[in-house]
Formats: C-alpha cells, sequence, structure tokens
C-alpha cells in the first residue's frame, strides 16, 4: 500500500464537495428555460445568456441564491427587451423556492471519513458565498465540530488561501485544500503552495470550471470523498 501522504492541514471546500448544492439550482434552470419559452432563441443559446448575466454578476454582487434571482430577472428583461413586471418577477421566485427550502444533503461517506480524519489532521473549511446563507448549511450540515475554523468568505482567490495559512499559522506545503472546483478550489491553493484534491462533481457550476495541469504532482484527482482515507491515513506516524 502507498505510503500516506506528508500533511498537516486539510482545508475543506463546503458546496458541491461536502453536500450536493449546485444541482438545485440546475433545476431552477432548466425550469426558467421551460418557463421562458423563447420564440426564436433556444435553451442552449439562453443558457449561454444566462451564465454571462451570472459571471458578471458575481464579479459586482457576489454569489448566493439572491445574486442568481438577480441573474434570472436581468435574464428575462434582456429577452423581453423590457423591465420584468411584478408578477414576472414573483412567477421567478416561486420558480427558485427550492433553493431555500433545499436541506443539506451529505455526499456519501463525508461524515465518516471526516470523523477519522479529525483526529489526525487539524481540519478547516473555507467556503464563499453571502454570509448568511452559508452560515444556513453549515449550522444544518451537522459537522462543525470536525473543524477547527470554518470561514466564510466572499471569494477564494491565491490571497484567500495565503490569508487562510497566516491566519492559521501553517506551511503551504503542509496544506492540502480538498475541493470540487478547478477555479475557486484547486488552481488558487497550488498558486498559493499548496496541494490539492480535486473530486470532481458533475453538477460543479460551469462558472467555476476551469483546466488543470494534469502532469501537476501537487494535485491528486479522486473519484468519491471516502477516497480521502487511504491518501490521509490516520493513525500512521511521520
Amino acid at each position: 500500500m502507498a505510503q500516506p501522504l506528508e500533511a498537516k492541514v486539510l482545508v475543506f471546500d463546503a458546496d458541491d464537495t461536502l453536500w450536493e448544492n449546485n444541482v438545485v439550482f440546475e433545476r431552477v434552470i432548466d425550469d426558467f428555460l421551460s418557463w421562458i419559452d423563447h420564440p426564436t432563441l433556444d435553451r442552449a443559446e439562453i443558457r449561454a445568456m444566462l451564465d454571462d448575466i451570472e459571471r458578471a454578476n458575481a464579479v459586482a454582487h457576489g454569489y448566493g441564491s439572491k445574486v442568481f434571482l438577480r441573474s434570472l430577472g436581468e435574464c428575462l428583461e434582456r429577452l423581453r427587451e423590457r423591465p420584468a413586471t411584478d408578477v414576472e418577477r414573483r412567477d421567478i421566485e416561486e420558480l427558485a423556492a427550492a433553493l431555500i427550502a433545499h436541506r443539506v444533503e451529505l455526499m456519501p461517506g463525508v461524515a465518516d471519513t471526516l470523523d477519522a480524519l479529525a483526529g489526525r489532521y487539524e481540519l478547516l473549511l473555507l467556503t464563499k458565498g453571502e454570509r448568511e446563507e452559508q452560515q444556513r448549511k453549515l449550522d444544518a450540515c451537522g459537522l462543525l465540530h470536525h473543524f477547527g475554523a470554518a470561514h466564510i468568505v466572499p471569494e477564494k482567490d491565491v490571497e484567500t488561501y495565503r490569508w487562510l495559512a497566516r491566519e492559521h499559522g501553517f506551511d503551504p506545503a503542509a496544506g492540502w485544500m480538498i475541493g470540487n472546483s478547478p477555479k475557486s478550489d484547486i488552481r488558487p491553493a497550488r498558486a498559493a503552495g499548496m496541494n490539492a484534491v480535486f473530486i470532481p462533481n458533475a453538477n460543479t457550476w460551469v462558472l467555476e470550471h476551469d483546466e488543470l495541469d494534469p502532469a501537476d504532482p501537487g494535485v491528486i484527482e479522486l473519484a468519491t470523498f471516502g477516497e480521502l482515507l487511504p491518501l490521509f491515513r490516520p493513525g500512521v506516524s511521520r
């Protein structure tokens, strides 16, 4: 069996790594595209327009359900070439009601894996988004007792990871970032000197996609969360 990896601190993403998240947004988008029923543009063209709007709004306003609703409304107005009516805005809010009602559902193996790792490593949680919304999910997930700290940040860029290492006093080379997003989890963590474990999620938001270097020895790709245990085996001396 391969030797366990050298590590002192394991940093975990939350949405779409510890629990499903974006799949709910995708269902709302699918309903929105059906509701629009545009006479000339097909679903792919409207989705491309919505992606552009979301990209701009993420830069200007951040992330979360409120910004998502804003993007849907702006997409509607661009398609209709007029302001949205009160009825249309209520219809969009009804389409997106599932975002508020959605329960936090953990990925398979998450609870047991964190339970095993927590006794051996310092575990940190790093998530981005609207603070109140992310805190609600953190409070509901039942996992916070595993983590030495949980941070909600507006963006996960290189400076965020450098700040995290300074804040918790660890050498970035001794830290591993575990997440599903090449853009927010893997590439900036690597640029800050950390190693990374990439666990792809088929429902990862399109704006979080990015290219990874397949030859980068500091990135390991896994198929499931539970596969972390053979990499970071608790109870093995270093």
